[in-house]
């Protein structure tokens, strides 16, 4: 038996020496490292590198290249030369990365603000009426019954019914500021925006304009002018077109942006938008004489 036990004991210590020694701490010259990741830089793989960030560098960003739309004819000078005329837009306002998500933001924001809520109901304490038991809790066979107020019953109150109160919801100014560059930038895409240099008319006819409108293709068409009030001889005439609309630009919306098929901004417009909504970026105009 003694026997036995000193070979099984030979044999663990014979089988165990050889992992203690491999958990001993490797001889080590000069510094040695304890935490982090190795000091030794590596290469790394080339399908890893193209993930890799790229290095920060002084340079600037390119500058971004201008946005053109062909010139439009206004509405009182017809045979205005505008064949080979060009307007140079800002790219960071008329030529947005398209967010649809920011379009329903807004969309749903200028809606909610549309709503009344003038909704009312009466409860049970605000219904005409006397507040005696109908009849005895017990005796009757009939079922449990308090005052002819009561939401069981007609001509009763009504439980949890609407009240008045303000749908109205809250968006940041700069998500509205967004909302209004991408959907300039959409129509600008679908090429249903355009830009003339003036929106004056002289006559309050509707005859005249409709005429003129008809001519130019410019049914559905919102069109923004960029002066503090919509000129008056203007609105008496275009009021009474069909699928034609008019507002100054501090006034135009997301909403009503997405609404109609088709925009017309006048030069002041555009310098308001640009104004307003334009970021600090070096543009390049390649054509200068498209300039208004």
């Amino acid at each position: 038996m003694t026997k036995r036990l000193g070979f099984s004991l030979t044999f663990m210590l014979k089988s165990t020496i050889p992992n203690l020694q491999s958990l001993k701490r490797p001889a080590t010259t000069g510094r040695v490292r304890r935490f982090g990741p190795s000091s030794i830089s590596k290469a790394a793989p080339p399908e890893r590198a193209a993930l890799l960030p790229a290095a920060p560098t002084t340079n600037a960003a390119p500058p971004a290249e201008s946005v053109y739309v062909g010139l439009t004819a206004s509405l009182h000078r017809p045979h205005e030369p505008t064949r080979n005329r060009l307007v140079a837009l800002n790219p960071t306002v008329f030529h947005h990365p398209i967010r649809r998500d920011i379009l329903h933001l807004c969309v749903n924001h200028y809606r909610d603000s549309l709503r009344q809520g003038s909704a009312n109901t009466k409860t049970r304490g605000e219904v005409r009426g006397s507040g005696r038991k109908i009849r005895p809790q017990k005796g009757s066979g009939r079922a449990r019954l308090g005052d002819a107020q009561s939401p069981m019953l007609r001509g009763g109150g009504v439980a949890f019914g609407p009240k008045p109160r303000d749908f109205s919801t809250k968006l940041p100014r700069k998500v509205i500021q967004m909302g209004m560059r991408v959907a300039l930038s959409s129509k600008m895409l679908e090429h249903n925006l355009g830009v003339m240099k003036t929106m004056d008319w002289p006559s309050g006819k509707t005859k005249h304009l409709s005429h003129k409108i008809d001519s130019l293709g410019l049914k559905n068409t919102l069109f923004i002018t960029g002066e503090e009030e919509v000129p008056i001889m203007l609105q008496r005439a275009i009021r009474n077109i069909p699928l034609t609309g008019l507002t100054t630009s501090k006034d135009v919306n997301v909403y009503e942006m997405l609404k109609w098929s088709r925009v017309m901004l006048d030069a002041k417009a555009v310098e308001f938008f640009e104004r307003t909504l334009g970021k600090t970026h070096s543009i390049v105009d390649v054509v200068s004489s498209g300039s208004l």
